[in-house]
């Protein structure tokens, strides 16, 4: 079994090591698991096969598609511009972006997006590949849409959508006017020294990317609300985001690909409560604000089909569903995080001073048993509930 220890400290090296290995041997293919303790990297191992077609194993450096695990990083570029009195959190999405309006929107909330309850949780009906890579006409897609239905009054989780709804408000509220991966690159990742976390890879370094293994179909009903939030034209599958345009494209609520080195240390400035390395990303009280439940979060969501405690742009701990981020997360009421389909997953928890990431290539439905060796080592190591 190909395995690689990055940097890690050495009382973690045989408990993460074995955690690894027995999560292989439970179904996982390729897997990078990274945990920060301290603002500092404790735990960075990379196993398995990132491409079996290429007969590529995963290394230190492979890429994988992180799909929703992206939407915490989009939330927190939202939040530079609220913290900088860019954006108002109640202030309608038109007032930064007035053709949004249109179809019954005037009234939609930046909250209301950021909480998933704006309505506007459908693709698309004429969404093809190229065009969900088209940065420019999904937004002006979306402007046009009416809401599935009135924002604020329900739960809809924006599988898809989430992304260029709020990459757009800090896109047209940044005085510098930057794209937004290039604002995510300048705000986020530069500063965090972060390297290989990317919405939109460049083509020199896709081959890096892992292969995803497609997920069994799912039996829902061609009418499924899913069907309608994610197209399966344009699905989670390797021959979708396989594909060098969509790969490339700034998706900024599912087009994600990192390492878990780089998604880890991300959330670990969140686990710093929105500092790492003495470089401030957010306010300290606006992190702690996070973890405070959307209105409604005991009723069910009407694209998830579940109860899903949702705060601002990210998942909270202690979801009862089955749901990966409930299983791994724990109950702490302070800890949050975001999975992404497949259950790729990443989460800080601010009272242990951890941040963890698993990223892989096997596309599984919730929940993914076979990464519960690594959230008994989690558990083991740092005590986290």
């Amino acid at each position: 079994m190909n395995i690689h220890i990055g940097q890690t400290r050495a009382d973690l090296v045989a408990p993460f090591t074995q955690a690894v290995r027995n999560a292989i041997e439970a179904g996982e293919v390729g897997l990078q698991v990274a945990v920060y303790s301290g603002g500092e990297l404790v735990v960075d191992i990379s196993a398995g096969t990132a491409d079996s077609v290429a007969g590529m194993p995963v290394r230190e450096d492979t890429l994988f598609p992180t799909f929703s695990v992206i939407k915490a990083v989009t939330a927190v570029a939202l939040h530079i511009q609220a913290a900088r009195g860019l954006v108002d959190y109640d202030a309608p999405v038109a007032r930064y972006w007035p053709e949004f309006a249109a179809n019954g929107k005037a009234g939609m909330t930046v909250r209301h997006v950021l909480h998933h309850r704006s309505g506007l949780w459908q693709m698309p009906s004429d969404v093809t590949p190229e065009r969900m890579a088209d940065y420019a006409w999904m937004c002006d897609s979306l402007a046009r849409m009416a809401p599935m239905f009135e924002p604020g009054t329900r739960n809809g989780y924006q599988s898809y959508t989430f992304g260029w709804l709020i990459a757009e408000v800090v896109r047209r509220t940044d005085p510098k006017q930057r794209d937004f991966p290039t604002f995510v690159r300048q705000e986020i990742l530069d500063p965090l020294g972060i390297d290989d976390l990317w919405i939109g890879v460049p083509a020199s370094d896709q081959g890096r990317i892992a292969r995803l293994i497609n997920p069994l179909p799912r039996p829902l009903p061609p009418d499924a609300p899913r069907y309608k939030a994610i197209p399966p034209h344009v699905g989670t599958i390797e021959e979708i985001f396989g594909r060098a345009d969509v790969r490339g494209a700034c998706i900024p609520g599912a087009g994600g690909f990192a390492t878990a080195r780089a998604m880890a240390r991300f959330f670990a400035m969140l686990a710093g409560g929105g500092a790492l390395g003495g470089v401030r990303i957010l306010p300290a009280e606006l992190v702690r604000d996070l973890t405070v439940p959307r209105p409604g979060s005991d009723d069910v969501d009407d694209v998830q089909g579940i109860v899903v405690r949702i705060g601002a742009g990210f998942w909270l701990s202690g979801n009862s569903q089955p749901e990966n981020l409930g299983r791994l997360i724990g109950t702490n009421p302070n800890a949050f995080g975001h999975p992404g389909a497949g259950c790729s997953i990443g989460w800080a928890d601010p009272d242990k001073g951890i941040a963890v990431a698993i990223l892989h290539n096997r596309m599984v439905q919730p929940p993914a048993t076979s990464q519960d060796p690594i959230r008994t080592a989690v558990t083991a190591a740092f005590g986290a509930d």
